[in-house]
């Protein structure tokens, strides 16, 4: 196996110490280095295929070029995944390079951050106050989105209440006054569900009708009809369905399905995240577009504004949030 090149024989192939060799690599502003000297270690790096360690690059800073993208524990969906990768995108050309990890219950945060010494850290979800403050102690970046626990946080919220708030509207409008909730399944994803959920019920009550039938729809066509038939053989039966998210919506169609019936004749249903998938839906379902790529794209630009400078993004607005209108609704 090939001996891995170190600084040391940079420095000795271009006649320099390696602190000097450190400060041509690093671009050490506070060192004055002649043009001849940078060309011979440039040439030695070249010639010899020498590759910074980037952990020893971290432990010299005190920090990384690594931006941690922290997400919750819930499932990776197409939503999460495009966060993910956006964001990994968006962050390489300024040298930045994007970690995930997942916020597992019982596990440190604090562990995990003074481990890889990120430069930022990007939070999917909420996040302690205290494990906040100990990262900006140290100097780190934290930004979040989707929610927050933070009052004082930089970042990009969608407001999830608005969410539920705007699939009621775009029912009531369309002449449905009792409104079916089908809630998620996976206890993981409880603050997204508790907050759209909120929203739905605090439209309901503005709008002037009752509180929504919520009912609990599995991932599962036939334990999705028996909610479809529960909503339905109601004294004063529902004819509007919120859904969580895209695929509990596609279950809720696949229930209806199942018991000979159609959206939105026999109940309408408006879903969430507007996923590709979504249009391809028989009938093609009506959602709430997040805007994700918006939400990415601006999560970029501002860790790069924080680590780097250069002009702050301009922040999101409740219009990054809107309805897309298909068939189903």
């Amino acid at each position: 196996m090939a001996k891995a090149v170190t600084a040391k024989d940079v420095a000795r192939a271009a006649g320099v110490s390696q602190a000097t060799v450190s400060y041509v690599i690093n671009n050490t502003p506070t060192q004055t280095i002649s043009a001849d000297t940078r060309a011979r270690v440039l040439a030695a790096v070249a010639d010899l295929g020498y590759t910074p360690s980037a952990a020893a690059r971290a432990l010299r800073r005190g920090t990384s070029d690594v931006v941690l993208l922290l997400l919750p524990d819930v499932p990776f969906g197409p939503v999460v995944a495009h966060v993910i990768e956006q964001l990994t995108d968006d962050l390489e050309p300024a040298g930045l390079t994007t970690v995930t990890r997942r916020m597992r219950a019982g596990s440190s945060v604090a562990a995990l951050w003074r481990e890889i010494r990120p430069v930022a850290v990007v939070v999917v979800g909420g996040l302690a106050d205290h494990d906040e403050q100990d990262m900006r102690a140290a100097g780190i970046h934290v930004l979040s989105t989707m929610l927050s626990t933070s009052a004082g946080h930089v970042g990009a919220d969608v407001p999830q209440t608005l969410i539920g708030r705007l699939q009621v509207e775009h029912l009531a409008a369309t002449g449905h006054r009792r409104i079916g909730y089908a809630a998620p399944d996976d206890a993981r994803v409880s603050d997204f569900y508790r907050l759209r959920l909120d929203g739905v019920r605090s439209a309901c009550l503005d709008l002037g009708l009752d509180d929504p039938v919520v009912l609990p729809v599995h991932l599962d066509a036939a334990e999705a009809e028996v909610a479809v038939r529960a909503w339905l053989d109601r004294a004063e039966p529902v004819t509007g369905v919120c859904a969580y998210n895209d695929e509990t919506a596609f279950a809720v169609l696949a229930g209806l399905h199942r018991a000979g019936l159609s959206a939105p004749g026999d109940l309408a249903v408006i879903g969430v995240d507007n996923i590709p998938l979504a249009s391809l839906a028989s009938p093609p379902l009506t959602t709430i577009d997040q805007n994700i790529d918006a939400v990415a794209a601006y999560l970029a630009a501002e860790v790069v504004h924080l680590v780097q400078g250069g002009p702050a993004p301009h922040p999101l607005t409740v219009d990054n949030v809107r309805l897309v209108i298909r068939e189903s609704a």
